[in-house]
């Protein structure tokens, strides 16, 4: 973080709308956090028993709209004027939003969160229809509720009057684009999230899209590199003059902007993120797009790819067992490094939200074997956040091949930056050095590089420093103990996922 005085010039607005908060944030040239300037809106979507996540996008449009008012206020404040000073805007939004819109481009259904399950009915018959192995060889993506094709023909299903009045299926940033500036693209890296791009195409792939019955013109255009937009329409020019004729770059996926955020651009980085879900991705550039079962591929760039695999609970796990079990004090880092390792009796199955990877299974729900009366809330605790570290290494195991032997994982995210517990088990589970990100806000500060590279401030993601942290480097004992967890975790998982058991209905 830096002064106003000590900042760099031009500055650098950044946008970032993830699952649980709309943020924005102002960046000097070398992507620094510009001191008191930032604002945040926390939000909540609306879940459903049969497993929906869902919210107004009009309304989620509106937080957006607001925290850039805050945001554009502050400055106003200072002694010194920013006009002019500002060249570039970045905006990075979760991926895998589906929204509906009519001919006039306006919502007509809900925006579909990436964690809205009740398609995963049809997400299991396409696999049955079209193979797991083939769409994924196609799109990078795998048979899920989290992607398009699954809630489409779902939305088709169960309500197919309002499925025929759409005329476009977009997500939440074309959404944003297109109120404020009448804009009809996509980028690569929200398209590849979409499950219907070709990331070696770099282009919607036209036989998924004939086995949907998807027509082309239901999408929008994926941009080419270096493409950004400029000249907000009037009233939100008159709203923000400050943005008004700066260039502002498509929007992006939150994930690909986290690790360029985190300076996780090269094959021997590796990016966790702990937020309220979780990922590990390797991103470098590339123009062979290797695929690994089990791992995703998506896009940060038209030149970078990204890797990796996500986790649909990570951070809301330990929310879980804070609002639950009621256990949250200061102390608790502390507490929870005492206790040895697995030392509880229990295995874990962390799924609330049904799994993505490594096995995509929609219907996994969480589960605790192992208790007795002697449990107590601080040992369920532990093994709740021993069983999400237990999936990331599953990731880490299927990157392998694609790493160096130098490799490091550079983690980032608000469990991360408040715990010195949570680094350190990833360390001692994954077998690998942990790292923690300096940058408060790994993705924002990602979407910033993203919109000066895009926009011709920089030359490339790597051209700036990256701030670092404490290094946690992993114990040799306790990745043994661990691997032994590991095993009975993976014993529990055949039994109530693959088998069947852990079917909600």
């Amino acid at each position: 973080m830096v002064s106003l005085r000590e900042a760099k010039r031009p500055f650098v607005v950044a946008i970032d709308l993830g699952t649980s908060s709309a943020r924005s944030v102002l960046y000097d040239a070398e992507a620094n956090t510009v001191e008191g300037m930032y604002a945040q809106i926390p939000y909540q979507m609306t879940t459903t028993p049969d497993g929906g996540v869902e919210i107004d996008a009009n309304h989620l449009l509106d937080l957006v709209y607001r925290v850039i008012d805050d945001l554009l206020q502050k400055c106003a404040q200072l002694k010194t004027d920013l006009a002019g000073q500002v060249a570039v805007v970045g905006t990075c939004t979760f991926w895998h939003s589906l929204l509906g819109v009519d001919e006039a481009g306006e919502a007509i259904t809900p925006l579909f969160n990436w964690n809205d399950t009740r398609s995963r009915d049809f997400a299991v018959q396409l696999e049955a229809e079209v193979g797991r192995s083939w769409l994924h060889e196609r799109t990078g993506c795998l048979p899920h509720s989290s992607y398009y094709p699954a809630k489409i023909r779902w939305l088709r299903a169960t309500n197919p009057e309002l499925a025929r009045r759409v005329r476009k299926w977009i997500s939440i940033g074309e959404y944003l684009f297109s109120r404020i500036f009448g804009s009809q693209v996509i980028s690569p890296s929200m398209a590849s999230g979409t499950g219907l791009l070709n990331p070696r195409l770099r282009n919607w792939d036209s036989e998924v899209l004939n086995v949907l019955k998807i027509d082309i013109d239901f999408l929008s255009s994926v941009a080419e590199s270096r493409q950004y937009v400029a000249e907000l329409k009037p009233d939100f020019a008159a709203r923000w003059p400050l943005l008004s004729q700066v260039k502002w770059a498509l929007p992006i996926g939150d994930g690909a902007a986290s690790n360029i955020g985190s300076g996780c651009v090269t094959s021997s980085r590796i990016a966790i993120n702990v937020g309220t879900s979780g990922a590990m991705r390797v991103c470098y550039k590339s123009n062979n797009v290797p695929m690994f079962p089990g791992l995703w591929v998506y896009l940060a760039s038209r030149d970078y790819v990204v890797i990796g695999g996500a986790l649909s609970n990570a951070g809301d796990v330990y929310a879980w067992c804070r609002d639950t079990l009621r256990i949250e004090h200061d102390d608790i880092d502390d507490e929870l490094a005492q206790l040895e390792p697995d030392s509880h009796g229990l295995t874990v199955l962390p799924f609330f939200s049904g799994e993505r990877s490594t096995g995509w299974a929609d219907h996994a729900r969480a589960a605790v074997t192992g208790m007795t009366l002697n449990t107590t809330a601080l040992e369920i605790v532990q093994a709740m956040l021993e069983a999400v570290a237990f999936r990331f290494a599953a990731i880490f195991d299927l990157l392998r091949p694609e790493l160096s032997d130098e490799s490091c994982i550079v983690a980032s995210g608000g469990a991360i930056l408040r715990s010195s517990y949570i680094p350190q088990l990833l360390a001692d589970v994954i077998g690998v050095p942990v790292t923690g990100s300096l940058a408060p806000e790994a993705s924002s500060r990602g979407a910033a590089i993203f919109a000066l590279v895009e926009c011709g401030q920089i030359s490339s993601f790597e051209a700036l420093d990256v701030p670092l942290g404490k290094t946690y480097e992993s114990r040799q004992e306790r990745y043994e103990h661990y691997r032994e967890a590991r095993r009975r975790q993976e014993h529990l998982y055949k039994l109530l996922v693959e088998e069947g058991l852990g079917e909600s209905d």
